[in-house]
């Protein structure tokens, strides 16, 4: 079986950028209930996932910081503190499920490391699950 067939489409994901700050990817979290978002660079290219966690450690470690000036904090000043392996559309079904394992989604890349989308855990288990049950 092909990963293109789990393949959310970048279109349909929420993302942040590189230039975003520490507020947006807060708000951007908030609005769309993830708990990670991919993380992308302004050529479009994956350069890793930030979490809530990672927000939260920020604060945790940045005195002074509060709501109201954590527009001022670049994104690219977090410490990314899980890193989100990702794979090529071309990849194995194998290799994409070793990830999604560890991960509530799995990134996908084309040749060139552009971002085209994610592979979601929970897609993966609902196709399974349908095909036992059937």
């Amino acid at each position: 079986m092909n990963i293109r067939s789990f393949l959310l489409p970048k279109a349909e994901v929420a993302y942040i950028t590189t230039t975003a700050t520490m507020r947006d990817a807060l708000e951007l979290l908030d609005t769309c209930h993830y708990s990670a978002i991919p993380l992308i660079d302004h050529e479009g290219k994956y350069v890793g996932t930030l979490s809530e966690g990672d927000l939260l450690w920020k604060m945790k470690n940045t005195p002074g910081i509060s709501f109201d000036n954590m527009h001022q904090v670049p994104i690219m000043e977090i410490k990314k503190r899980i890193r989100n392996e990702y794979v090529s559309v071309d990849a194995q079904l194998d290799d994409m499920l070793a990830l999604a394992a560890d991960q509530n989604f799995v990134p996908v890349v084309d040749d060139e490391i552009l971002f085209i989308g994610i592979i979601r855990r929970k897609d993966i288990i609902e196709y399974y699950t349908r095909s036992i049950t059937d």
